[in-house]
């Protein structure tokens, strides 16, 4: 079993989360991924040229790193 501090082991994408801080285009935010039977935060961008307010339920598209997503509304 492959494992690593993000708590996210492999890969992330097309998980389902909520952003709890909002992201622009090119401005960071975060989501909360469930995991692990609990949630975690991770860093996360967007390309979509709208904003992503609090509690839009988006999807992961890439994992950037193991803290960082690239996400989407869904």
């Amino acid at each position: 079993m492959d494992s690593d501090s993000s708590g996210l082991s492999g890969d992330a994408v097309g998980r389902m989360g909520r952003v709890s801080v909002p992201i622009s285009q090119g401005v960071p935010g975060e989501v909360i991924i469930q995991i692990r039977g609990g949630s975690e935060a991770y860093t996360a961008y967007t390309e979509s040229e709208s904003p992503l307010t609090v509690n839009t339920r988006v999807v992961v598209v890439e994992q950037l790193s193991s803290r960082t997503l690239l996400v989407s509304s869904f």
